[in-house]
């Protein structure tokens, strides 16, 4: 997940460079269609800028929430977190043995 993540984050940051660099190199080109495509691909950077932001507030948040509930209920969160491995483990061997038949 990890991985993903950092992918994840390589992709945007890569494709807001990319932008970044198509705004550079179209700086020079006059017209009115190239001006109104730049604006929008500023406006478009800047949002996503502020959707990211907020993403990552969220998610720091809801950490933080899960973190103070497990603190406040160690054994639920044992119990919880056990009953999910074993639903999945059961799951899982369910799928791999209907594969080997």
């Amino acid at each position: 997940m990890n991985k993903q993540k950092e992918s994840t984050g390589g992709d945007l940051s890569a494709l807001a460079d990319d932008a970044r660099a198509l705004m550079t190199a179209t700086a020079d080109v006059a017209g009115e269609k190239v001006s109104e495509a730049r604006k929008r691909l500023a406006a478009a950077l800047e949002r996503g800028k502020e959707i990211a932001g907020d993403v990552r507030d969220k998610a720091v948040e809801g950490a933080k929430v899960v973190d103070q509930r497990v603190r406040e209920n160690p054994y639920q969160a044992i119990a919880i977190g056990v009953g999910v491995g074993v639903l999945i483990g059961y799951f899982v061997s369910r799928r791999c043995s209907r594969n080997s038949d």
